[in-house]
């Protein structure tokens, strides 16, 4: 059937994602595409980027079953056998949901994930799939972007691997028309979002940055990211704003100055204030039911248009949340809510190790404050990511990905043939996050939670007997595919 401007394929049920069966460029994949080919020859990765703290492992292309009769199976070693030998394997079926393949090493990793954790339990039909590969976006003009966003519209629940927002570089590498924006801000824009909640994940047993759970919310939209600019010379610059109805006669001019260097950058942006509400009845709404203080960050003594923000919190906080703060006891009577310039809140990330404490700041301060986070709390590998949206009938949108972006140095060394190991912690409490909406949303939740909560639990296991990933167990850790291969021995 035509989607957009590319084709659905829909698989049979023993096919297999074959490469040459993907051929297509600019379709929408009912199963992901297949991850790139390493060199074969091995040899340390030995890179300083800070990423890598993630990884390091020897890489072994997956390799797909030869194409076969819809009658036959594969066998131990690869011969067809009947169907009819073959065991009755029972599967969990999968909520609907849109499931965004990216690029680099997070694909690569993600494909084992799926081949070897998901597959072989769920099945997954009812999942739509797409590939937002950069190169994919500009095969189709971008109408797989646009097909995703209407996609989560539709299915409220999304799981998101990491993609890359095209440098003059990789646009030059890749051989695309242009530099794609990014794919997260059309994403946000295009859900309503309200907030990007970014928490610590814990191993029981397990000593990581913080003893207990940090929640972050980062406003969704607005700020640096809506930017608009233009590079000038010297002359006269003047902002104006023609309000709603208004005419140009009735416009209000917002800033006026002379411009007197050669070279300068001129930007214009706007923070969106109407869904800090929204915001603050979902940060406060997750520091009750968790036992954990909020605090709210700003720069508003310099950033002045940031005041907003503080006092819808404290509004919201001191109408709805403030008694039931001090009736569990998490905060002491008399006590208010706490503001932190975004200075002193990077100050606390690094000495309150105790954790068990929230912050909600704009998108900028959330951006890097967050990255600080995952770098205490030991690895971007054990924070989570969900961007919170809200549809025009009010209904959440939910989409899921980990806080870190693509690798690239690490999949430049898998490509090498080097011993890589990611850690794909954090993108599997993504895809079960996503789930496990997904199943709550459209139905069960009975079948689809108890394998997260068993996939999360062997996870943790590896960890805590020290056959985890490099990140956490240092140089004796287990490779990216060693790593995957544990868990999916556990799962059988």
């Amino acid at each position: 059937a035509a989607v957009g401007s590319y084709t659905l394929v829909r698989p049979l049920a023993k096919e297999c994602a074959h490469p040459e069966r993907n051929a297509l460029a600019g379709t929408r994949r009912t199963t992901p595409p297949p991850p790139k080919t390493p060199s074969p020859s091995l040899g340390s990765a030995g890179t300083p980027n800070m990423m890598l703290r993630l990884l390091s492992a020897s890489s072994r292309m997956l390799s797909c079953a030869a194409p076969r009769n819809p009658g036959q199976v594969v066998g131990s070693r690869g011969l067809a056998a009947s169907a009819s030998a073959a065991p009755v394997v029972h599967k969990i079926s999968a909520a609907p949901m849109v499931y965004v393949s990216g690029e680099e090493m997070t694909r690569y990793t993600m494909q084992l994930v799926l081949d070897k954790w998901v597959h072989p339990h769920v099945d997954t039909s009812k999942w739509d799939f797409y590939d937002l590969r950069a190169k994919n976006r500009d095969d189709t003009e971008d109408q797989v972007l646009r097909d995703v966003i209407a996609a989560g519209n539709k299915l409220k629940a999304i799981f998101k691997e990491p993609t890359i927002t095209p440098t003059a570089g990789q646009v030059k590498r890749l051989g695309l028309k242009k530099a794609w924006g990014s794919p997260n801000g059309a994403m946000r824009r295009g859900w309503n979002g309200i907030t990007i909640s970014r928490d610590t994940i814990h191993i029981d047993g397990v000593e990581l940055g913080y003893k207990n759970p940090v929640f972050f919310e980062r406003h969704a939209v607005g700020g640096e990211y809506s930017a608009g600019y233009k590079l000038t010379g010297r002359g006269k610059l003047t902002t104006t704003f023609v309000p709603e109805g208004c005419t140009d006669a009735e416009a209000i001019v917002v800033d006026q100055r002379d411009i007197v260097d050669a070279q300068n950058a001129v930007v214009t942006y706007h923070n969106p204030y109407d869904n800090v509400y929204h915001l603050a009845r979902i940060f406060f709404g997750r520091c009750l039911a968790a036992g954990i203080t909020p605090y709210v960050v700003t720069k508003k003594t310099v950033f002045k248009w940031q005041e907003p923000f503080w006092q819808i919190m404290k509004e919201v906080f001191d109408a709805d949340y403030k008694a039931k703060f001090v009736e569990a006891k998490i905060m002491a009577p008399g006590a208010e809510l706490t503001h932190f310039l975004s200075d002193a809140a990077t100050m606390k990330l690094v000495v309150w190790t105790d954790g068990g404490f929230g912050m909600a700041a704009h998108n900028y301060d959330g951006d890097v404050l967050t990255d600080e986070l995952a770098q205490v709390h030991m690895s971007p590998g054990f924070i989570t990511s969900n961007l919170v949206g809200v549809d025009e009938h009010g209904v959440l949108i939910k989409e899921f990905e980990a806080s870190h972006g693509t690798v690239t140095d690490m999949d430049d060394a898998r490509l090498r043939g080097e011993e890589t190991s990611l850690n794909p912690l954090g993108m599997v409490e993504g895809l079960m996050g996503a789930m496990n909406h997904a199943a709550d949303i459209h139905g069960g939740a009975d079948e689809v939670h108890p394998y997260t909560a068993k996939l999360r639990a062997v996870i943790h296991k590896l960890f805590r007997e020290g056959r985890g990933t490099r990140d956490l167990c240092g140089a004796g850790g287990l490779t990216t595919e060693q790593f995957i291969d544990a868990v999916a021995d556990e799962l059988k």
